[in-house]
């Protein structure tokens, strides 16, 4: 993230000096530097309104001023600052009131009476900054915007994955890192005729029904390797001698950082034709 030279030239920048030949001095010192979009004012009581009628990206604050110094129209601008960042480069001849000023939200300072190299070169940088600082917080709300969109699409597409599933298979199931069925969609459990337990953990209510253990043992396979698995076959053969089929397919659900929460997935029976 870069700031063209031309950015900084056309930054909107303020002179505020209740001495008519500073006003002067920085204006054709802002000028000559190649700078398009200067204003002045002597009245330190209008600075907080040309604020907030279009912020300036830079605030040339003289402290020293009848009426109204620049700390009070530093008090001023505090109560409408709208991006956290307050533009002024404090000017004074009183090396005391550095400090105070840095303290009291100014950025910088420079002394009186003028050193215009330094002068210029405080201008640049600051603006520089200012710029910088405006383009990161656009990116970050930027981002933050996309990544509330994202969420919004993401809610809105599990849902809709959920009510098809529901929908186009016989059940939708979902477990916990230790194989624990912690959401079933359908008739799952009632179906396989196995209560309370995984279809991959063979219990004595479903002892007396064979299911291919070869078959078990690839399903089991990847889930301990937290991998996904489409459309594999599970089938068993019923007390009563009839033969059922499933078609099962998960995938693997992780957190944030990357740890895994469960699998989640959905399967059908499969009828001969």
């Amino acid at each position: 993230m870069t700031i063209t030279r031309q950015e900084i030239l056309d930054a909107r920048i303020l002179i505020v000096d209740d001495q008519p030949a500073n006003v002067t001095l920085l204006e054709e010192l802002l000028h000559g530097a190649g700078y398009t979009n200067v204003s002045s004012t002597m009245d330190p009581k209008a600075v907080c309104e040309l604020q907030r009628k279009e912020p300036f990206d830079l605030i040339l604050l003289d402290l020293q001023m009848p009426g109204m110094d620049g700390f009070e129209v530093m008090a001023g601008l505090q109560d409408d600052i709208i991006d956290d960042y307050l533009p002024v480069l404090v000017t004074t001849a009183q090396p005391t009131h550095k400090l105070r000023a840095l303290q009291a939200g100014a950025k910088d300072f420079v002394s009186k009476p003028f050193d215009l190299l330094e002068v210029k070169t405080r201008i640049h940088n600051m603006i520089e900054v200012r710029l910088l600082y405006q383009k990161l917080a656009g990116r970050n709300k930027t981002l933050e915007q996309m990544v509330e969109e994202r969420t919004a699409e993401l809610h809105e597409s599990e849902a809709r994955y959920r009510g098809l599933t529901e929908l186009a298979t016989d059940w939708y199931w979902e477990q916990d890192p230790e194989g624990k069925f912690v959401k079933i969609s359908g008739a799952t459990l009632e179906m396989l005729g196995l209560g309370d337990h995984s279809l991959l953990q063979p219990t004595s209510e479903t002892s007396h029904d064979a299911w291919d253990e070869t078959q078990r043992q690839i399903v089991q396979a990847h889930i301990a390797a937290r991998r996904p698995f489409l459309d594999m076959k599970l089938s068993r053969v019923r007390r009563d001698g009839t033969t059922q089929q499933f078609r099962v397919s998960g995938t693997p659900m992780f957190d944030r950082q990357c740890t895994l929460i469960g699998y989640r997935g959905f399967g059908v029976e499969i009828f001969p034709r």
